[in-house]
């Protein structure tokens, strides 16, 4: 398999998600197209030649668009979110990723489970289904903190998908039980800190989902 080179991109857009998360808009000459769920590796080289490259995950369904959650103390999540201005280039290689995605033309209802940042690669889907023009049933579980770290917010009321909300530091602070899930059978997209994964996993098998149509993808405290 030939290997993937690195591509020019130019940052076009911004939007703040949250305080701590910023949505980038990137023109990519000759991007090939990506399925939902997909990722890039990001890489930044400074100018006296040192380089650094991290993995994030698309959250578009079309063009090339990132939503970077700031790691403290991180390499390159801060200058992505905080410092990388309109008309800025990065380099993006991609798109990667071939087991932990979502293709339209498969009709059978899908289970989303998002901790965190991990609603990115799950939103992907979300807005593929939109561009389809699909009623494919889609339910999407959204563990997070509190609103204020709500991706998507607007975009989500109207997203046509079943949503249910958990808010893990605010009244009543709880975690996602198996009274939060829907059954099976359904295809099934876990992705989240890995904890968070692993525990929702068990959740969904012990509701009687077939491991082998639950497809996870984990980020541990250190990613950047």
């Amino acid at each position: 398999m030939a290997r993937l080179a690195w591509r020019p991109a130019r940052l076009v857009k911004t939007r703040q998600e949250t305080p701590t998360a910023r949505t980038l808009v990137f023109d990519v000459p000759d991007w090939p197209g990506h399925l939902a769920g997909q990722h890039v590796d990001v890489r930044l080289t400074a100018e006296d030649g040192y380089a650094a490259q991290r993995s994030y995950s698309l959250a578009s369904a079309e063009g090339v668009e990132l939503t970077v959650q700031i790691v403290p103390d991180g390499e390159v999540s801060p200058y992505l979110a905080e410092v990388l201005e309109v008309g800025d280039e990065v380099e993006l290689r991609g798109p990667v990723g071939g087991w932990f995605v979502w293709r339209p033309a498969n009709p059978a209802p899908v289970v989303l489970v998002a901790g965190g940042s991990g609603i990115v690669p799950l939103m992907a889907m979300v807005r593929a289904r939109r561009t389809a023009g699909l009623d494919t049933p889609f339910h999407l579980v959204y563990s997070l903190r509190d609103p204020g770290q709500l991706y998507y917010a607007d975009e989500l009321e109207r997203a046509g998908v079943a949503l249910t909300l958990v808010y893990t530091r605010t009244g009543p602070a709880r975690r996602i039980t198996a009274a939060d899930l829907p059954g099976g059978p359904a295809d099934c997209y876990v992705c989240g800190p890995t904890g968070f994964v692993e525990a929702a996993a068990d959740l969904l098998t012990g509701l009687g989902h077939d491991p082998a149509r639950i497809r996870t993808e984990r980020f541990g405290p250190t990613g950047d």
